[in-house]
């Protein structure tokens, strides 16, 4: 695990933290299909549905850390992991309240999804950002 320096560089920062912001619209958004989107919530046969969108969320993060900082490649499994986390237990909470859009607390939900993957990538951002700072000063 990188230590943070004391002061990390801001364009580095930005940098990750926009990075991150496009990779989330992409994925969750313009690639994850409707067979993805409807079939991670199901309260069977989820497991194929969730691992295709969590793999494309890793395999964009993996993409990101090469660009900035390779020897945090391993923040695409943990992305992977988390966000699968994050969207089977929405997935659950969806089911076990049946929430559907007609409803606010599904929209409540979506909210708190999307707050929960921003601030995984903050925590990214700032890991790259505090690697790419440290190699620039050696």
């Amino acid at each position: 695990m990188p230590t943070l320096p004391e002061q990390i560089s801001t364009h580095w920062m930005i940098w990750g933290l926009v990075m991150f912001l496009v990779k989330q619209w992409v994925a969750d958004f313009l690639l994850q299909t409707a067979w993805m989107a409807k079939g991670k919530e199901r309260s069977q046969d989820w497991i194929l549905p969730l691992a295709i969108h969590v793999a494309i969320h890793g395999l964009a993060t993996l993409l990101i850390t090469l660009a900035i900082a390779p020897g945090l490649a391993w923040l695409a499994l943990v992305d992977i992991v988390i966000h699968g986390l994050i969207d089977r237990g929405k997935a659950r909470i969806q089911l076990h309240m049946t929430m559907t859009p007609d409803r606010s607390c599904f929209w409540w939900l979506l909210g708190i999804d999307q707050t929960l993957h921003h601030l995984t990538h903050l925590g990214f951002a700032l890991l790259l950002a505090a690697a790419k700072t440290a190699s620039l000063a050696a």
